[in-house]
């Protein structure tokens, strides 16, 4: 290869590892940033550490996602509502897997409401989409 001597024998530089914020991280992996490790919350995470916490969960990972306290999205998924069905319930709060069984365990008149709500949106999108299938 011609080049100044000792120059790398390579044409460009090696790329640097993808790396990103713990916030970031935290959201992909669906969990609350301010309950994670100081560690994790201290650094930043490459693209590698990512996916090795995703296929292989640490035990503080494993036991968030389990036991809480979970994301908004976490909440409502488990609710079987909406993320705006959760802000007008007035839930403004991070639930845990208790509180979450509590609620599915009293079912509230707001929690019927919203999951009916819910079921009436998730049938429409169903529908605009099976239509617009057909369409081509």
């Amino acid at each position: 290869m011609v080049g100044r001597p000792g120059a790398s024998p390579y044409a460009w530089p090696m790329p640097k590892p993808q790396t990103m914020k713990p916030q970031t991280a935290a959201k992909k992996l669906g969990v609350l940033l301010a309950e994670t490790p100081l560690e994790f919350r201290e650094g930043v995470v490459s693209r590698d550490e990512l996916n090795a916490l995703q296929a292989d969960p640490p035990q503080w990972l494993s036991d968030l996602r389990r036991n809480g306290p979970h994301t908004r999205q976490e909440t409502a998924r488990r609710l079987g509502i909406s993320n705006s069905g959760l802000a007008r319930a007035g839930v403004g709060e991070h639930l845990t897997t208790t509180e979450i069984k509590a609620i599915l365990d009293e079912m509230p008149d707001w929690l019927v409401v919203e999951r009916d709500v819910y079921a009436q949106v998730r049938a429409e999108e169903a529908r605009l989409r099976a239509a617009a299938a057909q369409k081509g």
